[in-house]
């Protein structure tokens, strides 16, 4: 293990507890506070020292004998990383966890974990606040857990990740990005993804026309945009003005799109049936879409009864624009994936590259 790794550990360690150390003190007073400096610069980084080392040498010999489905060593800077639902972040003394999107729990058996945020331990099995920062006590082994379908995670200090076999969304947001078919936002963590929010009425638009292969075109588009509620010259009013002059959509009213408003598995599902060819912008019932998408062959069972219960999530369309690209065109044998192909939208090696990034199953 390199000294520098480790020391840079301690370092953090030590100021973090220091921090919250102070939050207690104030609370009870600094004639009295609940631990000495003697025991912060003493005892304490004697312990740390000892459990980050032990842990650092755990996770090296792991990673030499290949555990599956594990990855783990150490990081003395705050690193970012996409997980999914069932995802195992495990964390020693030291251990800081920053939860930025999504959602989590944590668990231990013993000791404690702080919410370095708001000064106070939390309970094992507690849910993780978004953007609290928690630091694992010393003599503590605790397990944060991803409870929504995507997550992303900063961490620092000693850690293992054990990944689960749940749908992997953010495998499926990486492929469709490699495709040209999926774009991050200007949100400045997880890449940009936003897979734990609703999508819009006009990111569901751009996403219909690119999975048409028709992007190009759209930002080419020097025509009008009848929609008042579309910023005149931005780039959403090329895609909404182009999407309104080839028949692909209507409006919300005849002189509204609302851009902003989130948008239903439904209202998505619609979009994807259009640019299969199995439906058009004369459709305005979509209360059997879902179904007809099932019969279409553009979404499995399995896939019709998530999409009919809970939130729809960015995470959500990805997915569904994913294995939309196996689906067959409507009057042709062939697939969504083979159409964009030969219409030069991506290339094989790119395809068969995105393909590879996707190991979870389909629903």
């Amino acid at each position: 293990m390199k000294r520098n790794t480790k020391t840079a550990l301690i370092t953090v360690c030590l100021l973090l507890t220091v921090a919250v150390v102070s939050a207690f003190a104030a609370a009870g007073g600094t004639s009295d506070p609940l631990a000495s400096l003697s025991y912060l610069t003493g005892t304490f980084t004697d312990a740390v020292d000892r459990q980050v080392e032990e842990k650092l040498d755990a996770s090296d010999q792991a990673i030499r004998t290949g555990t599956s489905g594990t990855a783990g060593g150490a990081v003395s800077t705050w690193t970012e990383t996409r997980l999914k639902e069932g995802d195992v972040l495990t964390g020693s003394t030291g251990t800081g966890v920053l939860v930025l999107a999504g959602s989590g729990r944590v668990t231990f058996t013993g000791g404690a974990v702080v919410d370095v945020t708001t000064g106070t331990t939390v309970s094992s099995g507690a849910s993780l606040s978004v953007n609290h920062r928690y630091l694992v006590a010393e003599d503590t082994t605790a397990a944060f857990t991803v409870t929504s379908k995507t997550a992303v995670v900063d961490y620092q200090g000693p850690y293992v990740f054990r990944y689960s076999g749940t749908t992997d969304y953010n495998a499926m947001a990486a492929a469709l990005k490699t495709m040209h078919l999926f774009q991050g936002s200007f949100t400045g963590y997880g890449q940009g993804y936003d897979l734990e929010v609703a999508p819009t009425r006009m990111q569901a638009l751009i996403m219909f026309i690119r999975v048409l292969g028709e992007e190009d075109e759209a930002l080419a588009y020097t025509g009008t945009c009848p929609f008042k509620d579309v910023a005149a010259g931005s780039q959403s009013a090329k895609y909404a003005g182009y999407a309104y002059s080839k028949g692909y959509t209507n409006g919300y009213s005849a002189d509204t799109f609302r851009p902003s408003q989130t948008v239903t598995a439904s209202q998505f599902v619609e979009f994807i049936l259009r640019a299969l060819g199995y439906s058009s912008v004369e459709t305005s019932n979509l209360s059997q879409t879902l179904s007809k998408a099932l019969d279409n062959g553009v979404i499995t069972q399995g896939e019709l009864a998530a999409l009919q219960s809970g939130s729809f999530l960015r995470a959500d369309l990805v997915y569904v624009s994913y294995y939309a690209l196996d689906a067959v065109v409507a009057g042709g044998g062939s697939t969504l994936r083979e159409t964009l192909l030969d219409k030069g939208i991506f290339t094989a090696g790119e395809a068969r590259q995105a393909a590879a990034m996707v190991t979870s199953q389909r629903k």
